[in-house]
């Protein structure tokens, strides 16, 4: 049913129901925005003991954000007290559960909670949300918020299971382990390794890290704040604002670099090829950890520590394919058998799963496996045709390569109420994009990542079969303005069922 056939200047008395899953950054950022806009009736499903994504489960040592916290933070909730430029995991944890509280959203959030499977009722206009202890819930709209990095990564190496010491992800470090001494090995350089490894690097034994492809480094000494500086970020007026506004723009310059790889991309390249060399005094560890990919094709990081970590006396880097795991350790493709007391999984998560293996199904029985069966899509990265009253917070085609996925959060959270309110303005009972608004959306979308660093290499932003799933083509000033306004003549509207209709009229 077309947006102008279903009472569009008539308003809803309805209270409009909402579930959302996840209790991160994403759903934090959704549930604050429904409620200061007069939706109270929301429940927040988080599977963990406690709210927080991310940055509940990763605390391993070093554990810290890479964008600085100005910009990685809610702009409407600034802290001003951070202790660094890029704060830890536990300031993090922290400041989401004070913005939760602030906002009244921690009381929302059942935790231990594991959502199985959510079913859309064409009849009724209702999600029913199954939860994995077998209860059976319903809401008007489905907001998930599981994001793309919380399901554990660990490749599938032969003699895995068979060995004898002790193993862990990064994303669950075992702090009752007590590594000092101990003879350990790191399998994955990626932005989680680079991290810990510095921390852990001055009281192991041995420590052998395992690495397939070197990274692209930037500069980050990230040192406590002094005194001056603390005081002048707390008192001076407008210096925060400017402090996150040029940060804001540094970031849409890396953004910049991957998009033009032959010019701006080349001059980046120059200033991390230079940081590099000063921090690779080994010739034999420098040619080991150099990249061999174009600048920006998979995530830059930013580590002032790592690279001299490799560099340590009691430190190897084996750049050797790994042929299978033994009780005993782990043997590389040169026949080499490093012999090891404990094995640390640096290897990441399955972005491109999404919400699966929860199972969604929507108008008509659909089954969102088979409709993202030639890769994950939606428009703006928030609605698919056929699944009415869902978004997605941190979809697909919203991650971001050098800003703040808080700000892309926050745009989703404003665009997904925007929508809602049409179900309220409209007395509808159902708001779906159309099916070719999203398809002209992702083709175009697609088609800018022609002739940028992405498309130049493999990287965790694309699935199996190649497509980039991940991560958004343009800049985050782009994203801002394409998701802030929504459009009711890009979707479809379903009335309300009559008994509903009459119990609002």
């Amino acid at each position: 049913m077309s947006a102008a056939a279903v009472h569009p200047q008539t308003v809803s008395k309805r209270n409009l129901e909402v579930i959302i899953v996840g209790a991160g950054c994403g759903g934090i950022a959704a549930a604050i925005e429904l409620r200061s806009h007069g939706i109270e009736s929301i429940r927040i499903l988080e599977q963990a003991p406690d709210l927080g994504g991310t940055w509940y489960f990763n605390s391993y040592p070093g554990a810290a954000c890479d964008v600085p916290s100005h910009l990685y933070s809610f702009s409407y909730a600034q802290r001003r007290d951070w202790s660094r430029l890029c704060s830890p995991q536990a300031e993090i944890h922290a400041y989401l559960h004070e913005v939760s509280r602030s906002h009244g959203i921690d009381a929302l959030i059942e935790t231990n909670t594991t959502v199985t499977a959510c079913s859309w009722d064409e009849d009724a206009c209702r999600w029913t949300v199954e939860t994995a202890a077998g209860a059976s819930l319903q809401a008007d709209a489905l907001i998930l918020a599981t994001g793309q990095l919380h399901q554990l990564a660990v490749p599938r190496i032969e003699g895995r299971e068979s060995f004898a010491g002790h193993s862990f992800h990064s994303a669950e470090w075992d702090h009752t382990y007590p590594l000092a001494g101990k003879r350990v090995a790191v399998i994955g350089t990626g932005a989680s390794a680079v991290q810990f490894v510095p921390e852990i690097a001055a009281e192991v034994r041995s420590l052998a890290v395992f690495q397939r492809t070197g990274n692209w480094f930037l500069p980050r000494k990230n040192r406590r704040y002094n005194a001056a500086v603390s005081a002048a970020i707390a008192r001076v007026p407008g210096l925060q604002a400017l402090r996150r506004k040029f940060v804001f723009e540094y970031t849409e310059s890396l953004t910049l670099a991957i998009r033009h790889p032959r010019t701006v991309g080349r001059l980046t390249k120059a200033r991390s090829t230079a940081f590099m060399r000063s921090q690779l005094k080994d010739p034999i560890v420098r040619e080991k950890a150099w990249p061999d990919y174009t600048f920006g094709c998979k995530r830059i990081l930013f580590s002032s520590h790592f690279l001299p970590a490799l560099q340590r006396a009691n430190v190897e880097l084996v750049t050797e394919a790994i042929s299978g795991i033994e009780p005993e350790g782990i043997r590389s493709s040169d026949g080499v058998l490093r012999e090891i007391d404990c094995l640390i999984w640096a290897t990441g998560f399955k972005t491109t799963d999404f919400m699966f293996p929860m199972q969604i199904r929507g108008r008509e029985g659909r089954d969102l496996h088979e409709t993202w069966a030639e890769g994950a899509h939606a428009h703006l990265g928030m609605t698919v045709p056929g699944y009415p009253n869902m978004f997605l917070m941190y979809g697909p085609n919203t991650n971001t390569s050098g800003g703040s996925i808080i700000v892309y959060l926050e745009a989703q959270a404003a665009y997904l109420r925007q929508a809602l309110a049409q179900l309220r303005t409209r007395s509808a009972g159902a708001i779906e994009v159309l099916g070719e608004v999203e398809a002209v959306s992702d083709r175009a979308l697609q088609a800018r990542f022609a002739g940028t660093a992405w498309v130049e290499c493999d990287s965790w932003y694309r699935d199996e079969n190649g497509r980039i799933v991940a991560n958004w083509p343009g800049y985050m000033r782009e994203y801002l303005e394409q998701t802030r306004e929504l459009d009711p003549a890009e979707f479809r509207f379903a009335p309300l069922p009559d008994r509903v209709a009459a119990s609002t009229a």
